[in-house]
């Protein structure tokens, strides 16, 4: 007996908020990731016309939630009123964790088994613990089971300054543990595989912070929702724009990944940030019951892999081989947004996007498609300028995408990351007018 398919159901995107992306100031900030993605979605759901318990379910992306919020997701779904009966779940695609929800919601939609989703992402990189080391938990363990004052005299005099060497887990997590290879040196690698030098890098960096300059001032940016820290603080705007960047000024910073003789440095880098972006997701039947807004549509998601030591390409598998499913070619996208991880790896993807040797042999792509035009990338800038909490980025680049797509009145548009681990994530969207 042959079984019949059921063809997936339209998947479309009401609404969506995101915090102000806050730049990590060297100790702990004052919001936790479950507070930044209960202030990114309270107002959107303020603004629809039911209540947070009709809601099937929340995703939410998050990479390193604090010990007060194991399965974040159910947290922020509880604080926000949704209500006992409405599961939650977390997902972690290291970059893309906020695409990851988002698509996962999609599908869940697509499918049949929900009707209304809140998704994002949400990060808190301030609160990224600083750790013992192993050496100094065993001492612990053994200070426990020493008993009497000659027994733990004993043990106290085992102590060694190695016992106090830190471990902080941001910069562990920023390390590929196959390759051996931090983020940033997989930017290196790409920079010298495409001889992309110094002054380019710096260049794209002044260029993502002057068109964010540009969107705030021209109000391009009202998906951001304002929000008070605990001590009465407001913060509205993306706080990492460096007004007075210059070339000269990028041009004194020192390299951070490959001193004395690479390229990539905190100037063309992005952010260390707190931040969360969410959106609300719904079916067309759930469209028209609550007569909603609908702001676009997710049309596909792909997901690819490469060389870890090379993931700063992962847009490039990702988007190519998005295109080529949908036979689409380059010029049948309007605008794109890549991930700035690095100003070193959104130029080797544009170095590598015309590369017919890479796209054929290592993407698997039958033709080379179209450049991707420079005016048509990150227009209102991108985590250089903006910042990259790790888990909210990828909702922050749907959402804003489709926010460029509505006030430019054009069709269609992909948001794509690089993720760490050799991987990269795909979204295309369309305008829905």
């Amino acid at each position: 007996m042959s079984m019949k398919s059921t063809p997936p159901r339209p998947v479309y995107v009401v609404d969506g908020s995101r915090t102000p992306f806050l730049k990590a100031q060297g100790k702990p900030g004052p919001f936790m990731a479950s507070d930044l993605a209960v202030a990114a979605g309270r107002p959107l759901l303020l603004r629809q016309p039911f209540g947070p318990e009709r809601l099937d379910e929340v995703i939410l992306g998050c990479i390193s939630p604090g010990p007060d919020e194991a399965n974040i997701a159910r947290v922020v779904a509880l604080r926000l009123g949704c209500g006992d009966r409405v599961p939650a779940w977390t997902v972690q695609r290291n970059c893309a964790s906020g695409m990851q929800a988002v698509d996962s919601a999609a599908l869940d939609i697509a499918t049949g088994r929900a009707e209304l989703v809140l998704a994002g992402g949400t990060e808190s990189m301030s609160h990224h613990p600083v750790l013992l080391n192993d050496r100094m938990v065993a001492w612990l363990a053994d200070w426990n089971r020493a008993r009497g004052v000659a027994a733990r005299g004993r043990q106290l005099a085992t102590l060694r300054p190695y016992h106090f060497q830190i471990v902080i887990a941001l910069l562990r997590g920023l390390t590929d543990p196959l390759v051996g290879l931090s983020m940033g040196q997989t930017a290196e690698k790409l920079a010298w595989r495409f001889g992309i030098d110094r002054e380019a890098m710096d260049r794209f960096a002044l260029r993502s912070h002057q068109l964010l300059a540009d969107a705030m001032e021209s109000g391009r940016l009202d998906e951001i929702e304002p929000l008070f820290d605990p001590r009465g603080n407001l913060h509205q705007v993306d706080d990492g724009l460096r007004r007075d960047g210059s070339m000269d000024k990028l041009a004194r910073l020192k390299p951070v990944f490959d001193r004395p003789v690479g390229q990539v440095t905190a100037g063309n880098s992005a952010q260390i940030t707190d931040g969360a972006a969410m959106l609300l997701l719904a079916s067309e039947a759930a469209v028209e019951r609550h007569e909603l807004p609908v702001l676009g549509r997710v049309v596909d998601t792909q997901w690819s892999a490469l060389d870890p030591s090379q993931m700063g390409l992962g847009p490039v598998h990702a988007m190519g081989q998005l295109l080529q499913k949908q036979k689409l070619d380059s010029s049948d996208i309007d605008y794109w947004e890549i991930n700035e991880a690095f100003a070193a790896q959104v130029l080797a993807c544009q170095a590598a996007w015309q590369d017919e040797a890479y796209m054929r042999h290592e993407v698997g792509l039958d033709t080379l498609p179209s450049p991707i035009p420079d005016d048509r990338v990150n227009v209102d800038g991108g985590a250089v300028s903006i910042g990259h909490p790790v888990g909210a980025s990828g909702a922050r680049l749907i959402l804003h995408l489709l926010k460029t797509l509505r006030h430019n009145k054009t069709q269609r548009g992909i948001a794509s990351l690089c993720i760490g681990g050799g991987q990269g994530g795909a979204m295309l969207l369309e305008s829905v007018r």
